[in-house]
């Protein structure tokens, strides 16, 4: 391969990450209307972190900072709300959880009840390897030493049906 075309490559490889990018992080700029936006810097990074670990309800695989559902919008506002009145960080998710479940958590936490949950892709894997394990092992098969030997009737009978088989095809 010719530096022309390494380079070539190199700029276009480039080109399609900030391309790339740019459309990930364009998603969650849209989410935000200027309305909800507090004035206070710090109040409104607060509401980011929480947002963007809230689940959205109706998208399901996205935050509620990524997302442009409605319901998403009145969790931004609520968080918001809760963060303006006074409360910690804390007391905002388990107020959300409290209504919601842990389900709105896009990283629930570790517990009993989510076991299944945090484990289900190793299991997975395990599951997809064990397969993919027997599917392409190679079989044993029967040698002639263990095979059941015939009778002399069976192989009398074997005979016939193999010459008769064979007076067919002439």
């Amino acid at each position: 391969m010719t530096m022309q075309k390494v380079v070539a490559l190199t700029r276009f490889f480039l080109l399609a990450a900030v391309v790339l990018g740019t459309a990930v992080h364009a998603g969650s700029a849209l989410a935000v209307t200027p309305q909800e936006i507090l004035a206070d810097k710090a109040l409104e990074h607060r509401a980011r972190e929480i947002s963007g670990g809230l689940r959205c309800l109706v998208c399901q695989n996205q935050s509620i900072d990524d997302s442009d559902a409605p319901l998403a919008h009145d969790l931004r506002v609520l968080v918001r709300e809760r963060l303006t009145a006074g409360d910690s960080d804390e007391q905002v998710r388990d107020f959300v959880v409290a209504r919601y479940g842990e389900f709105v958590l896009l990283k629930p936490p570790f517990s009993a009840e989510t076991l299944l949950l945090w484990f289900m892709p190793l299991i997975a894997i395990f599951a997809a390897a064990g397969i993919l394990w027997t599917s392409f092992r190679p079989r044993e098969t029967a040698s002639p030493s263990v095979a059941r030997s015939l009778s002399p009737e069976e192989n009398a009978a074997l005979e016939t049906l193999m010459r008769d088989d064979d007076t067919k095809k002439s």
